[in-house]
């Protein structure tokens, strides 16, 4: 439902006409459990509005979104809209134990931030647990009345949600692995808008199917919604033309693969340009990793032109290796920000650098509890962290993290996050992969603290700790420009030369390469507390985090406002 608000009074002249402009949009989200039936498994997930994907949220730059969320799941719920900054909203972010405590089941709490400086593909999730499995949507953001796109309008808009399934029940499966220290298992199949496509057991009906119009150019908004994979995605014999990733604009890069990691989105562009027929859409995983199991399997829609006749057979694409990280590398590294007036959004990547932090990461061990049988290696349980901290969310501390930091509170959080690994060693080396005098990380809930507006840079490094992944970073409440990425060890005399300090690409949530780094810079101009996270599921509950405390500004205006009224309590 959307409200428009007018102006107080004509007298405020283009104050007012930018008030006109914006809108109250408002939404009610019910979780509750429902029985679905996928890959003839019958089994109870919890959901939003009773659908699969949940209900798909449309806004314009500007606009002012109200969400009231109604649990009626058996399970503590919160809500995080991935990729929205939050200015001065950051009660409204989501993570549990971090920005709120949990919304218990029979209560409501209502999520109201505007959305300013933003325009493009997101999507909200749920932050509890693994719910967002089955509890997620889409969020679009339209230019402001008056802009256009920063690229051809296209004739549809298309909405791709890649995703995991599980037979099982996902909540019972995550208890399970805390419980025993393992991984969480592979999926069951991968999916496109819900939908499994024809080539699992069982599920010949269950395909998204697209219709189109020979010669028509068509936007693809894909997000993937997956726990654990990144996906590569094609649709036989057509290309694309990426013009943004996570909300941020692009120059036009045409390929014909596309990489999303969990949690980015990517917009592009696909002209049905093909003779008429019938060609499938496909996602497959993109999967690093060599010591735990995977699901290598390919989910796939269709895409049907007007006209086909139902005895064409369609064609399948071919589909990159699991391993293909040529593949990956050559697409996440190839695109670079819009820096014309096009863009309203873009602004220059600071020179000047405040912070400098250095940043390892990667899987570790923690003791297995007393009396429990522990299926990790060497008979430990997996943990994980980022330079040698394994980060604990504060349950069972009466508050949430910005709620100690709005009262000054102490005891929920401590403020000492090292800026660079106390221990250096050959991070990427596998021969360092069991070394257990590197796998052991103290389990702490520590923050860095940033000054109001100053520049950081991190250097992102993998590590071999475990087994060499390729991991999805996430930052809360930022976007942040990507100056390079490269294999092996990080060494700033050799890699600062390949920074593109011109037109970075930027992004909320980035792929760090398997075995290698990334250079990320931000300036720190919002306050509060904000998550920093591997977007692999399983990550965050073993420890693969850290958080940054942002001090509050100079003015009313750059000040965390206090916290609404009706905040969840812990």
């Amino acid at each position: 439902m959307k409200l428009f608000l007018f102006p107080l009074a004509l007298a405020f002249g283009l104050l007012a006409s930018s008030l006109a402009s914006a809108a109250i949009v408002e939404h009610t989200f019910e979780v509750k459990n429902m029985t679905v039936e996928l890959l003839c498994n019958r089994r109870v997930i919890t959901t939003v509005n009773g659908s699969l994907p949940g209900p798909t949220i449309r806004v314009d730059e500007g606009d002012t979104l109200v969400v009231h969320v109604l649990n009626n799941s058996p399970h503590n719920i919160t809500i995080h809209w991935h990729g929205i900054f939050q200015i001065l909203s950051g009660w409204a972010d989501g993570p549990e134990y971090v920005t709120q405590c949990a919304i218990r089941p029979k209560h409501s709490y209502t999520y109201r931030f505007t959305i300013k400086g933003q325009e493009g593909t997101l999507w909200w999730h749920a932050h509890s647990s693994v719910l967002r499995a089955t509890v997620h949507g889409a969020l679009l953001i339209r230019p402001r009345p008056g802009r256009k796109y920063a690229f051809l309008h296209p004739y549809e808009e298309v909405l791709i949600l890649l995703g995991e399934w599980w037979n099982g029940d996902i909540v019972e499966i995550e208890n399970q692995i805390l419980t025993a220290g393992n991984e969480l298992p592979p999926s069951n199949a991968y999916t496109i808008n819900g939908l499994p496509g024809n080539l699992y057991n069982c599920s010949e009906n269950q395909m998204f199917n697209l219709k189109v119009k020979r010669g028509k150019t068509y936007l693809l908004r894909i997000i993937n919604t997956a726990l654990n994979n990144q996906l590569f995605f094609k649709i036989a014999n057509h290309k694309f033309t990426v013009v943004a990733i996570d909300a941020g604009y692009t120059n036009p890069y045409v390929t014909d693969v596309i990489v999303v990691a969990p949690g980015q989105t990517t917009d592009a562009l696909f002209t049905a340009d093909q003779p008429v027929g019938s060609y499938y859409m496909a996602a497959s995983p993109y999967i690093t990793t060599q010591v735990i199991a995977i699901d290598d399997t390919t989910t796939r829609g269709l895409v049907v032109y007007e006209g086909t006749s139902n005895s064409t057979a369609p064609l399948m694409p071919r589909m990159p290796a699991f391993n293909d990280t040529p593949t990956a590398h050559k697409f996440y590294t190839n695109i670079t920000g819009l820096t014309t007036k096009s863009n309203p959004h873009w602004n220059p990547c600071p020179r000047s650098v405040d912070e400098h932090l250095f940043m390892t990461f990667g899987i570790s061990l923690a003791p297995c509890p007393q009396n429990t049988t522990c299926l990790g290696p060497f008979g430990f349980r997996y943990s994980a962290s980022m330079n040698n901290e394994s980060f604990v969310l504060p349950s069972g501390r009466g508050m949430s993290m910005l709620e100690a930091f709005f009262n000054g509170a102490t005891g929920v959080y401590t403020t000492d996050f090292p800026d660079k690994p106390l221990v250096e060693f050959d991070y990427t080396n596998p021969n360092i992969s069991f070394d257990q005098s590197l796998l052991f990380a103290p389990k702490s809930t520590k923050v860095k603290k940033l000054k109001f507006n100053s520049t950081v840079e991190i250097v992102l490094q993998n590590t071999a700790l475990i087994g060499i992944e390729n991991h999805p970073m996430h930052i809360h409440g930022f976007n942040f420009y990507v100056l390079a990425q490269g294999f092996g060890n990080y060494n700033a005399t050799r890699d600062e030369a390949k920074f593109n300090l011109v037109n970075p690409q930027m992004r909320n949530t980035i792929a760090v390469p398997v075995g290698g780094w990334a250079v990320i810079r931000f300036k720190a101009k919002n306050p509060g507390i904000w998550l920093v996270h591997c977007h692999i599921d399983a990550h965050l509950p073993w420890g693969l985090a850290m958080a940054f405390e942002i001090e509050n500004g100079p003015t009313p205006s750059s000040t965390l406002p206090p916290p609404p009224a009706d905040l969840p309590k812990c």
